[in-house]
C-alpha cells in the first residue's frame, strides 16, 4: 500500500476529528524542491509574511520579472535598487530582509544547499539569522522548500483558525493546546497543516 494509504491511516487511528476533513480529500505527497531553488523559495516566503495568498503571489511574480530570464539569485537581488523593489510592493523592511538573505548567502553564512542535510531545528536557527526570518519563516521553508513531513507552525494564525473551528474551541487555541493536540499527529503534522488550510479555504472561517 502507498504512503497516503499509511498517512491516511494514521490520523484514522490517532484523530478521527482531523481523519473527518481528509478522508475523502486526495493527500499530495510531499516532494522536497531542488537546491537550486532554495534561494528563491526563501525570497517567496519572505516576501509572503503577513499576506494573503492571492497578495503574495502577485508580489512574487512580480518580484521575479525583475530578473533575467527570472532566475533569482543574491547577487541579482542586491543589484536591484531598493526602489525598484518598493515600487513592486516590497515593504521597505521586506526590502532589508531580501538583501539581508542575499548577504548572508553570498558571505556564506546561509549555505542554502546545505540546509537539506540539517535537521529541522538546525534549519531553523540557520535561517532566523536572517533578518526578518521568525519561526513561521523558517517552518514555511522546511515544509514547502525542504519538504519536511512533520513541522508545523504554532504561530500561524489560519491554522489557529481552522482549529478552533473543527475542533469546536470556545476560543483561539493556546501554544499549549495546539501542541497537546499535534502531538498525535507526529510524524506527519506537515500534512496536517496542509489539510486544515485546506478546510480554512473550502469552510470560508473568518
Amino acid at each position: 500500500m502507498g504512503k497516503d494509504y499509511h498517512i491516511r491511516a494514521h490520523f484514522q487511528k490517532h484523530d478521527p476529528v482531523l481523519f473527518s476533513i481528509i478522508a475523502s480529500e486526495p493527500i499530495d505527497l510531499i516532494v522536497p524542491q531542488s537546491p537550486s531553488t532554495y534561494f528563491v523559495s526563501l525570497c517567496r516566503t519572505i516576501i509572503g509574511q503577513q499576506l494573503s495568498t492571492t497578495v503574495a503571489e502577485v508580489i512574487f511574480l512580480r518580484f521575479e520579472a525583475l530578473f533575467h530570464s527570472k532566475v533569482v539569485t543574491p547577487n541579482a537581488v542586491l543589484d536591484i535598487s531598493d526602489e525598484e523593489l518598493r515600487r513592486i510592493g516590497l515593504s521597505g523592511a521586506k526590502v532589508r530582509f531580501v538583501k539581508d538573505a542575499a548577504e548572508k548567502v553570498i558571505g556564506g553564512e546561509v549555505d542554502v544547499s546545505s540546509l537539506t542535510y540539517l535537521s529541522d531545528g538546525d534549519v531553523m536557527k540557520k535561517l532566523i539569522t536572517i533578518k526578518g526570518v521568525g519561526s513561521w519563516t523558517a517552518e514555511m521553508f522546511c515544509m514547502f522548500a525542504l519538504g519536511r513531513e512533520d513541522v508545523f507552525s504554532f504561530g500561524d494564525l489560519g491554522l489557529k483558525r481552522a482549529i478552533q473551528k473543527l475542533y469546536a474551541l470556545k476560543k483561539e487555541p493556546s501554544e499549549y493546546t495546539m501542541k497537546r493536540l499535534t502531538k498525535a499527529w507526529k510524524p506527519y503534522r506537515t500534512y496536517a497543516a496542509f489539510a486544515l488550510w485546506s478546510y480554512l479555504d473550502t469552510s470560508k472561517i473568518r
